[in-house]
């Protein structure tokens, strides 16, 4: 499975955000990840449209997260840049070809295709347990506690 970097970035802004004082514009988000700041505007909207973040228009304007870090959860971003699409798509492969199975005889999905959906359950379970809220923990854990409290400073000069 491959995601595409819009989840990396959306997740990090979504951190980000935990620290803000006040909305923080997409020009902002993308100076401080270093990142286009167009490609990453594609992303907030996304979020947007999902309900995670909001934008505040005008001069003074820019994104805020629309509930506390502690109930937006990792799965929830992946879903909303991603789509809600499963991974993994069976196309009936198994009625193909000289040993091809009879349709009428096909009546529960295969074991590949129930392998695959019990991972895919697994893996969007595992993602509904993190929150944003987790996610700025473990940061700043991995950073001895200083991750954090720099990204409130750098926020806060803007």
């Amino acid at each position: 499975m491959r995601l595409s970097q819009g989840v990396e970035w959306a997740l990090h802004c979504c951190v980000s955000l935990t620290q803000a004082a006040e909305p923080v514009p997409a020009a902002r988000l993308a100076e401080l990840h270093g990142v286009p700041t167009a490609y990453l505007a594609k992303q907030l909207q996304a979020l947007s449209r999902a309900g995670v973040i909001h934008s505040i228009p005008g001069q003074m304007g820019g994104y805020v997260l629309t509930q506390p870090p502690s109930a937006i959860t990792a799965l929830q971003i992946v879903v909303a840049i991603e789509g809600d699409v499963p991974v993994f798509q069976c196309t009936e492969i198994r009625q193909n070809g000289p040993l091809g199975v009879d349709p009428a005889k096909c009546s529960k999905r295969c074991a590949i295709a129930r392998a695959m959906a019990t991972a895919e359950h697994a893996w969007r379970e595992a993602l509904a347990e993190i929150s944003i809220a987790d996610l700025v923990a473990g940061i700043d854990a991995d950073s001895s506690n200083t991750a954090i409290d720099g990204l409130r400073r750098w926020l806060a000069t803007g």
